[in-house]
């Protein structure tokens, strides 16, 4: 009986192992993707303001 109980103790702390793994590939996964979609809305030309500087003024001004 002994040799039982340890390797269905084994096979549940395999599943345990397996199912963790899992999360943690999906959860990246999921990061990654967010990372790359936050980057491409950022990077945007329209999106970000330049300055440029007033000949006139010397001022530095969105444009």
């Amino acid at each position: 009986m002994p040799p039982l109980i340890a390797f269905a103790g084994a096979l549940g702390g395999l599943a345990v192992v397996r199912w963790a793994y899992r999360t943690a590939v999906r959860v990246n996964r999921e990061l990654e993707e967010a990372r790359s979609a936050r980057l491409a809305e950022a990077s945007r030309p329209g999106d970000i303001p330049t300055l440029r500087r007033d000949p006139n003024t010397g001022a530095y001004r969105p444009g």
